[in-house]
């Protein structure tokens, strides 16, 4: 188990993003590699601080330069690389570049994890979207017009203040009716029944997204501090 009082940077083996991982970097330095996750931070010039996996997937050149005190083996294949990691780890928050690429497989598999480790406070960064498992509420502090997705990975009702479609009387699912491509008329509060609901937002709202999770009861005195503004 690993428990940082800092947030942390959590680096998959995917396509990875480098202005998303500098922007990670730069809010949560304290860096974590999943697996093959250690031969990007090593491609970028980067030493993580652990390396968590069954380690089938790190070059022998990498795992050589990595000290035994470093590695977390996990043995087991019943989770991903991803859900290793996220079980493994206890921080403020944790930002995770290198798992939203090409394999959509891959990134069902993130979003599953994201709705069964319901405590962990992640956001999950690529080139494209910001996605996190919304509390059952949050504010969110958005522009006029920002895009505001909403998926449910299970049956979920809510309600809404700040979008321009509201979500209030809406029975949500995943083979029914879901809220993509949505958007704010100013700062948006979202209440739900469950911490079943994933939000999307583009990569320039990282920022209001943590401050967001900030707020809620999961370590929020301690993230609240080390948000960057």
């Amino acid at each position: 188990m690993i428990r940082s009082d800092k947030p942390v940077t959590l680096l998959g083996a995917g396509r990875v993003d480098r202005r998303a991982l500098q922007a990670a970097l730069k809010r949560a330095p304290f860096l974590v590699a999943a697996d093959g996750g250690a031969n990007k931070a090593f491609a970028e010039g980067l030493a993580p601080e652990f390396v968590i996996g069954d380690m089938d997937s790190i070059g022998p050149e990498v795992l050589a330069d990595l000290s035994r005190e470093r590695l977390i083996r996990v043995a087991e294949q019943e989770t991903t690389d991803f859900e290793k990691c996220l079980i493994r780890i206890v921080a403020p928050y944790i930002l995770a570049v290198g798992f939203s690429g090409d394999r959509q497989d891959h990134v069902l598999a993130v979003w599953n994890a994201l709705a069964r480790n319901p405590s962990r406070r992640c956001l999950v960064i690529g080139s494209q979207d910001v996605v996190f498992l919304a509390p059952r509420r949050l504010r969110l502090d958005l522009h006029r017009d920002t895009r505001v997705s909403l998926f449910p990975i299970a049956p979920v009702r809510g309600r809404s203040k700040g979008l321009e479609w509201p979500i209030d009387g809406i029975d949500f699912a995943p083979d029914g009716r879901v809220g993509t491509s949505n958007r704010a008329t100013g700062p948006v509060e979202l209440d739900f029944d469950s911490e079943r609901m994933l939000v999307l937002l583009p990569p320039e709202c990282l920022d209001a997204a943590i401050r967001a999770l900030a707020t809620t009861d999961h370590g929020a005195s301690s993230l609240r501090n080390k948000v960057s503004r």
